[in-house]
């Protein structure tokens, strides 16, 4: 669709095409009964195009939530705010991403794999034989159109919040990418304070700080009424669509994209929150994860019968720890909670000033997290062997009392138990290929012209998100350029049709997805219910393995012997996957 202003022009001109066409049969007609010339018609002077009727577009992330933590998904943490929104929309129970942050988030912002969007790897974690190769830049690149971009040129007023992660030079920020204003953390996560603490150090007793940037500009310190990091990005967010849509009615609609860091770690959270879930996760991990896989099961979200999976080996079991060790791993869980306790409570301020500013009604509210849970233990994290330094300044540096837990000079992860507990029917969490670290929670929600209150069990790509929403606002895909330069063509598909079908038709003949996946080498293909895993030990065996998923949620039982063709099939289908996006196998990880 061309950008509305344009389309006003043309229906003026269409207007008074229509009219001289209507009035010159009456025009001769006078002239030849009068013999005389006519006399000068008044001009139609209103040339003011009709309102911009396309749908705005809000697009939240979460980050490192877990496949059961909401309640819409069967969690136990109060999430009233997106349970409300999931109900009026569509929930998407077989939704996948990458398994880590910044890959899924290119692929989110272009609709291409990760491999030809500039984060074939996370620029953190990039292999000496991966620097310097194409589709391995660490930040989103020109061969893309960003997301954003496109709804500007369409003429969308385009905002942004929280984490960008894509990029830290100037030309590389989410001002350089297609938004009018950002307000944004450059780097993959930081401390939620306004101390501007950073994720990583190397320099023992060094606090140095978190790269943010407004506008472009880099900041040296966050603003007074920066608070909570939740907190303050609903601010920023609400203060754009005020001055640019609330004072200004009637112009064009917007993309806003919202993107928490909560509840990335380092875990903390204001004290108030915090108490609201004390004593919530005394019965420890595994009572938690039984709860939560029976809660799916109920709401449709897993099948009947799925079985727990086997809690991780670095999970010890609840009972074999002693009461202090109870209490410190607990409190954890109990920041965790309220990190997104926080995260809905700060979503439904933005909620009830889209309802109240009548914006909401004519809103795509798209939801996603951007990997599975992280179950990762410090120890696992910053590994004495690999980062010596780091993992000196983490522990160095902050404060582990229980008391201190949670405030700006702590910094925990909840570790592997927690991890297990909200993907307890699949294996492995954040950084596995498997479908612990890449199904998550999500939906989108367009009441006026896509269905409520159904599920989709569909295998579907975070890539898919980017072509749903152009489809929905009416805006082409680029055809192999963009502002005058070639771009990968998207290779997501519009969920459109399906998302206005109620319920799949169980005689129904739909194609076999196919969606490959690689990071930190560990690599798998998913061909519809099929899934064949190569990771290395400890996560896997270093050999590829095959599961039906039909029968084996938490990929356990291979059957890489049994069906040695159906293997030999999706290691093709990879390989055809890996040769389309050129991907380089690194020659060193970090273990993440």
């Amino acid at each position: 669709m061309i950008a509305g202003t344009v389309n006003g022009g043309h229906r003026v001109l269409h207007f008074f095409y229509h009219r001289l066409c209507t009035w010159t049969p009456y025009l001769i007609l006078g002239l030849l009964l009068t013999g005389c010339q006519p006399e000068e018609l008044p001009i139609q002077t209103d040339t003011e195009a009709p309102p911009d009727t396309r749908p705005n577009v809000l697009l939240v992330v979460v980050d490192d939530v877990g496949f059961s933590d909401l309640g819409f998904f069967g969690g136990e943490i109060p999430t009233p705010t997106l349970d409300g929104l999931a109900a009026s929309g569509i929930t998407l129970t077989n939704f996948h991403v990458a398994p880590t942050c910044s890959p899924t988030r290119s692929m989110l912002l272009s609709g291409v794999d990760s491999h030809q969007a500039g984060l074939g790897n996370m620029f953190e974690e990039l292999a000496p034989n991966q620097k310097g190769q194409k589709g391995y830049e660490g930040y989103l690149h020109e061969r893309v159109a960003p997301l954003p971009a496109l709804f500007q040129e369409a003429g969308y007023q385009t905002f942004m919040s929280g984490k960008w992660h894509l990029g830290l030079a100037d030309d590389q920020s989410p001002t350089q990418r297609g938004f009018d204003k950002a307000f944004a953390l450059l780097e993959g996560g930081a401390g939620h304070f306004s101390d501007m603490q950073s994720l990583w150090q190397t320099e023992v007793g060094i606090r140095g700080k978190a790269k943010y940037r407004e506008d472009g500009v880099m900041l040296d310190e966050l603003p007074d009424s920066f608070e909570y990091s939740s907190q303050f990005y609903v601010d920023k967010l609400i203060e754009y669509l005020e001055n640019a849509v609330i004072d200004k009615p009637g112009g064009s609609p917007f993309f806003a994209y919202l993107a928490f860091t909560a509840p990335h770690w380092p875990l903390q959270a204001p004290p108030a929150a915090i108490q609201r879930h004390k004593g919530n996760y005394d019965l420890g991990y595994e009572e938690l994860a039984r709860q939560r896989l029976a809660r799916q099961i109920d709401l449709g979200i897993l099948p009947p019968g799925t079985p727990l999976s086997p809690r991780p080996s670095d999970a010890p079991p609840w009972e074999s720890l002693t009461a202090e060790q109870k209490a410190l791993s607990a409190r954890r869980m109990e920041i965790y909670a309220a990190m997104i306790d926080e995260v809905d409570r700060h979503l439904g301020r933005l909620v009830t000033y889209m309802t109240a500013n009548k914006l909401l009604e004519n809103t795509v509210v798209v939801f996603l997290s951007d990997n599975g849970a992280e179950g990762h233990s410090l120890d696992a994290l910053f590994p004495e062997a690999v980062f010596p330094k780091a993992r000196e300044w983490v522990l160095g540096t902050f404060d582990y009392d229980y008391d201190s837990l949670g405030s700006a000079d702590s910094y925990v992860l909840y570790g592997p138990g927690w991890g297990w507990a909200a993907t307890s029917a699949f294996r492995g969490y954040k950084a596995y290929v498997t479908q612990g670290g890449t199904r998550v929670p999500a939906f989108i929600s367009f009441p006026k012209h896509l269905n409520s209150g159904v599920q989709r069990s569909d295998l579907l790509s975070v890539k898919d998100i980017a072509p749903t929403l152009l489809d929905l606002a009416g805006i082409p895909e680029p055809q192999g350029q963009f502002k005058g330069r070639p771009v990968v063509p998207i290779s997501g598909e519009s969920m459109v049709p399906l998302l206005q079908t109620a319920t799949a038709d169980p005689q129904e003949e739909r194609p076999q997805r196919v969606l490959g996946y690689e990071l930190f080498g560990k690599r798998s293909l998913r061909q519809g219910h099929w899934s064949a895993v190569e990771m290395y030990e400890p996560q896997g065996t270093g050999e590829w393995q095959l599961y039906d998923l039909d029968k084996d949620l938490a990929e356990q039982q291979d059957l890489a012997t049994a069906h040695p063709d159906k293997l030999a099939e999706l290691i093709s289908l990879w390989q055809d996957y890996a040769a389309e996006n050129n991907i380089v196998i690194p020659d060193w990880n970090s273990g993440y």
